[in-house]
């Protein structure tokens, strides 16, 4: 791989492997403000619009729930605990404001915790509703009125039409970029790992997004002219929920197969679709994060919508088999890798499911069952 190419990579890598990394860095030496967000269904949109920097919040180098323990039960997930962690050590210090939602009820409690901290910077929460239709989009374009209220009184800006359009644009231009690098895992001998790729991906809801577009673009072009890498034994597709750790897919990949394509929400589900550039913005996210993008497992009613849409990015990309990953204690996606197993096993596609705490201990154990799955691959 040639030197620009590890250049900008390594860029992407410290973006996602740190919290407050060298990117984050620089704009808050510049006098600008970080505002913290859980979960994908929090439009970034509207922070860029307001002059912000959108920062998904992550548990990434959490050292244990030592401290944090003493505010969850242990059937909460290790995200939540570990998350909370930093903020209890004040790693999470560099955020100026966080807003959150009630994604599951595990998530939720950070939130009611964080009030009963002192100086704490969370400022707002998003209701959002648990099925798709008219009347939810419609609650929750108010939803997002009310947020966008919130950034415009606790940061002294006014989030203009024109300003949130403008922001549309750039964001739907990072996406445009993401799904390009997608497009190159569709070749035979795909240029970049999955490990690589999860960086990239993570990297882009941790820095400003006029910098990380303007490196992806070079990666982009560079990309097109490297020699591509050995063809894998076996392509792979990943399936979970908030997989935020490249360390994760570099195991998996160390037993010679390749991540390919995934549905996660530091994947395609967040990028696969645009948001509408005409008509009135704040409409048009609420229907784009509602209703547009490839289904979350919260939404009721969703179940044949989203795994035709596994099948799909699995036929695309040729993946051999899937592998679905599922932190321990999450109820969501306890019931997701059982139905998924069953459609799956209808649709005669290989399938192995896995379950890890946030912050991997002992990986011997996933190297072993990783390794039996790609030999189950090799017999078919």
């Amino acid at each position: 791989m040639n030197t620009k190419i590890t250049s900008v990579l390594d860029v992407f890598k410290q973006a996602a492997n740190t919290l407050s990394n060298p990117e984050v860095q620089e704009w808050k030496r510049q006098g600008g403000k970080v505002v913290g967000y859980f979960y994908s269904y929090i439009p970034e949109e509207i922070a860029t619009a307001a002059g912000l920097l959108p920062f998904k919040i992550r548990g990434t180098g959490s050292p244990g729930a030592q401290l944090a323990d003493k505010y969850f039960s242990q059937n909460v997930c290790s995200f939540v605990r570990d998350t909370f962690e930093l903020a209890l050590k004040g790693e999470l210090g560099f955020l100026d404001g966080v807003v959150t939602t009630n994604s599951c009820d595990h998530l939720r409690r950070i939130y009611d915790n964080w009030l009963t901290i002192e100086n704490n910077p969370c400022f707002h929460f998003v209701h959002l509703p648990k099925k798709r239709g008219k009347e939810q989009t419609d609650l929750y374009y108010r939803e997002l009125l009310q947020f966008k209220k919130s950034i415009e009184e606790n940061f002294g800006v006014q989030i203009t039409d024109d300003k949130l359009g403008d922001a549309i644009k750039l964001i739907n231009e990072k996406r445009r970029l993401q799904r390009e690098i997608y497009e190159l895992k569709k070749k035979g001998n795909p240029p970049l790992t999955g490990a690589e790729t999860l960086a990239i991906m993570v990297a882009g809801t941790a820095m400003p997004v006029t910098r990380y577009n303007q490196l992806l673009q070079e990666l982009i072009a560079e990309l097109g002219m490297s020699e591509d890498r050995k063809a894998p034994i076996a392509r792979l597709m990943l399936v979970g929920g908030e997989l935020d750790n490249p360390e994760l897919i570099e195991i998996l990949e160390s037993q010679g197969g390749l991540v390919v394509t995934d549905a996660l929400w530091y994947g395609t589900k967040a990028i696969w679709n645009n948001v509408a550039e005409t008509g009135d913005p704040l409409s048009a996210l609420a229907s784009y994060y509602l209703e547009d993008r490839p289904v979350c497992p919260r939404l009721f009613g969703t179940f044949s919508e989203r795994f035709k849409y596994v099948k799909k990015m699995a036929e695309d990309y040729k993946a051999d088999g899937i592998i679905s990953v599922r932190l321990l204690l999450c109820d969501q996606w306890g019931f997701e890798q059982d139905d998924l197993a069953g459609f799956l096993k209808e649709e005669k596609i290989p399938y192995l499911r896995l379950e890890t705490e946030y912050a991997l201990g002992t990986t011997g154990q996933l190297k072993t069952r990783v390794q039996a799955f790609l030999e189950t691959l090799r017999e078919v």
